[in-house]
């Protein structure tokens, strides 16, 4: 896949992984259709790229709403002639277990992570599988995508959904000429922490962000890096890209020593919510 001159539809651009992914993909050649629910932080991003010379279409859309991500997907072919590259960047974080988690909580995970993604697939790929053309899916997941773990129920239920969901549309896309990449970035310093749902902390919800935001500060892992795993992914059409060294290791070690991943999970979880 060629990112030079082709079209990029990144979700959730505004922000985080999404911002730079949109930041990457235009100093690389890209013409760039953004969308995210943050209309302010989206117009932002535009104007910052457009000053620098860049080809940008955004328009506010919350993927969870299938109307919203059909009409930008019509916009995307109207005005840029349709997507060569979609990357799925949207989404949000939840901690609590399945005892503390609300049907509604469950509803806004699931729309947002997984049904967002499927919504996004599913009106781009008309645009992206032509006879023909190379093309390219970047979904990112996490890795609790692939890691069993308990505290994060319901945004772990959505991310094992988005893992195997990547697999799968790679199965159905062989032979089309469109790739699917699934990246899984680990523990990434961005602003999701600030706007995570916590349920079953009670009164230390407050305790929980502030550890957690502590924690990933102090990891100093940024969303650049992630930006420059997905291009790479996109140029060599990597089935999977495992972005940070504890992803990586958290990969394999599942894999070959699950019992054992299992007990990190734990320890880190009564780490977690001890400190509420």
């Amino acid at each position: 896949m060629i990112i030079q001159g082709a079209t990029a539809v990144v979700t959730g651009a505004a922000g985080g992984i999404g911002r730079e992914v949109a930041r990457a993909l235009a100093r690389r050649g890209s013409r760039l259709a953004l969308c995210d629910v943050d209309a302010p932080a989206l117009e932002r991003l535009c104007n910052e790229l457009r000053q620098a010379g860049h080809d940008v279409f955004a328009e506010p859309t919350d993927i969870a709403d299938r109307e919203q991500i059909r009409h930008f997907a019509e916009s995307v072919s109207e005005r840029m002639g349709g997507a060569d590259i979609l990357v799925n960047c949207a989404g949000v974080y939840m901690c609590g277990t399945a005892r503390d988690i609300s049907l509604d909580d469950w509803d806004w995970v699931i729309s947002v992570n997984l049904l967002g993604v499927i919504h996004t697939c599913h009106f781009f790929l008309p645009q992206l599988a032509v006879a023909g053309k190379r093309a390219h899916i970047c979904n990112i997941v996490s890795m609790y995508g692939f890691w069993p773990s308990g505290g994060v129920t319901g945004y772990l239920a959505s991310k094992f959904g988005v893992f195997g969901y990547s697999h799968a549309l790679a199965e159905d896309l062989r032979g089309t000429g469109v790739g699917v990449s699934t990246v899984c970035p680990g523990m990434i310093n961005t602003g999701i922490i600030e706007t995570m749902r916590i349920r079953g902390a009670g009164a230390g919800a407050e305790c929980v962000r502030s550890t957690l935001r502590q924690k990933y500060a102090s990891r100093g892992y940024g969303p650049q890096r992630v930006a420059a795993a997905v291009t790479n992914g996109i140029e060599k059409d990597k089935r999977l890209v495992l972005v940070s060294p504890e992803a990586r290791f958290i990969y394999y070690l599942e894999r070959f020593w699950p019992w054992f991943s299992r007990r990190i999970a734990r320890s880190a979880t009564r780490r977690l919510f001890r400190a509420s």
